[in-house]
């Protein structure tokens, strides 16, 4: 990870109290720490939704990349001739 210290400069919080880092920040997520009265912290973050943090589990994570080299080797195929050919079974034994 590449670390970049720049000058210190002044922003000025709106009467919102937003603060505009730049628009190459625009959309991303931050953790904002207030480590003193004075003094913020605000760091770039990736956040995990609580109903997603299973995948972040190593055998979960194996287990979905297992499954997906299973796809990728095993691509899907036209059900429709397979049904199809299943009826024409059905009909000939049940006389559906």
């Amino acid at each position: 990870m590449t670390r970049t210290v720049s000058q210190p400069s002044i922003k000025i919080i709106g009467a919102n109290g937003q603060i505009s880092l730049g628009k190459q920040y625009a959309e991303k997520q931050v953790l904002v720490e207030q480590q003193d009265q004075v003094v913020w912290l605000i760091r770039t973050a990736t956040v995990i939704p609580d109903n997603e943090r299973w995948l972040q589990q190593p055998q979960s994570a194996a287990d979905l990349q297992q499954a997906l080299n299973w796809a990728q080797a095993n691509p899907a195929s036209d059900a429709d001739g397979i049904l199809d050919q299943d009826k024409h079974l059905l009909t000939e034994i049940v006389g559906i």
